[in-house]
């Protein structure tokens, strides 16, 4: 318990630091390849969210999902990438491969798909090299570079309302 609040405090300080150095937005380009960035802890349809998604026009090779989840249950069936609280250390590094090559790889779109300022998930949105981030309203307004009042039920609308404005910025 005491090992929990002590790790999600260094976690806020180690997120609020990065908020601090995060590039603003660069360059205007067109979107070729996105990362999706779930909170499974509250949102459970991650394959109709990308479905959505495809049904845009993008290919399933270039998009990518990266799954958070509070606990992970020894057997339950993981489809995507798969990242908990136990896998990052108290400074903010991550020991999951899958989930490093997520961060490394460069998108040119990170769909923040989470509702609630959780420091573990906060972290894996700022140490990513997406160019253009996009997430909802409720979560600390410097994570992303473009907030979409939603709820996280909604996935439909929130696609619909995300790639509406994509098309508006001239990033599609």
């Amino acid at each position: 318990m005491f090992y929990k609040i002590l790790k999600n405090f260094f976690l806020k300080k180690n997120v609020k630091k990065r908020l601090l150095n995060q590039p603003l937005l660069s360059k205007q380009q067109k979107i070729k390849t996105i990362g999706v960035l779930v909170d499974e802890s509250y949102f459970s349809h991650t394959s109709s969210l990308l479905e959505e998604i495809l049904k845009e026009g993008f290919v399933k090779d270039q998009v990518k999902v990266l799954i958070y989840k509070d606990k992970i249950r020894s057997k339950e069936e993981i489809i995507f990438p798969c990242i908990s609280r136990k896998n990052i250390s108290i400074s903010g590094e991550i020991d999951k491969k899958e989930v490093l090559d997520f961060l490394n790889q460069p998108f040119d779109l990170l769909v923040n798909y989470y509702d609630t300022n959780k420091f573990p998930i906060m972290l894996l949105s700022v140490k990513s090299n997406a160019l253009f981030k996009v997430g909802f309203d409720t979560v600390d307004k410097r994570v992303n570079h473009f907030i979409i009042k939603e709820s996280i039920e909604n996935y439909k609308s929130f696609t619909s309302e995300l790639f509406k404005y994509l098309k508006i910025l001239n990033k599609l």
